[in-house]
């Protein structure tokens, strides 16, 4: 399990009892958000390391119904997160603090000239989307469906973030991420809006874990993300209100 690592040294409790070191299990697609947020995190409670888990939402749930240790999880789709409340390792109720639609995705320039969902049924085209059991597979496979396409993936990759990645170093012509990665890669990558997307919106929900080894950090850290700043940072990303 490879855990990004925010903040260094020996942490002791702060002033209300926060303190120590605070995992938290987060979609991909979060990556550049809550790693922001976790360096707000230290700076409101000196003494706490904030470690992050991004991946595939589905890989995420599997990592902890199989006991991996964890204080915070946040999924792109509700349905990996009650994968995880299934096995009581979620005792409190999840709450939805972002939601995220799919954008097709192609390298500067767009040299395969795709236009459009009706592209990615072409073979000639390099194609990579998520595999369906990830929530950005998910939301992808239904789109297809209501757009009435077979898309002809060359490769799936098991987070949004891989894909996002053969794009932006033109190893593929297409792909679908969320508009949100679209917004991170910045001036890599051009991103294609369609109106199938609007049916596949996908809500990320978040949730405290019952074996918490640091409870009230894990508690602290979802409030932030659910307070007036964490709302703020994530629009700023181009995530949209719960």
């Amino acid at each position: 399990m490879a855990l990004g690592l925010a903040g260094c040294g020996s942490a002791e409790p702060a002033a209300g009892g926060i303190g120590g070191d605070v995992t938290v299990f987060a979609a991909a697609s979060l990556t550049e958000t809550f790693t922001a947020l976790g360096r707000d995190f230290e700076a409101a409670h000196p003494g706490t390391r904030v470690r992050f888990n991004f991946g595939g939402s589905s890989a995420l749930a599997q990592q902890l119904t199989n006991g991996a240790p964890a204080d915070v999880f946040a999924s792109a789709a509700p349905a990996n997160l009650q994968q995880v409340a299934d096995t009581g390792a979620i005792t409190e109720a999840p709450r939805t603090f972002a939601r995220n639609r799919l954008r097709i995705v192609v390298p500067k320039g767009n040299p395969g000239k795709v236009t459009g969902l009706a592209d990615f049924a072409d073979r000639d085209r390099k194609i990579a989307l998520c595999a369906e059991q990830v929530p950005c597979g998910a939301a992808a496979k239904k789109v297809f469906g209501l757009a009435g396409v077979t898309p002809q993936p060359d490769t799936l990759e098991q987070d949004v973030k891989a894909v996002l990645t053969k794009v932006s170093l033109g190893e593929v012509d297409a792909a679908l991420v969320y508009k949100t990665d679209v917004q991170a890669a910045g001036d890599r990558v051009e991103g294609i809006a369609f109106s199938e997307a609007d049916q596949a919106v996908n809500d990320y929900p978040i949730a405290p874990l019952a074996k918490a080894p640091n409870a009230a950090a894990a508690r602290a850290f979802v409030e932030l993300v659910l307070s007036e700043k964490g709302r703020s940072a994530l629009s700023a990303a181009g995530f949209d209100g719960p």
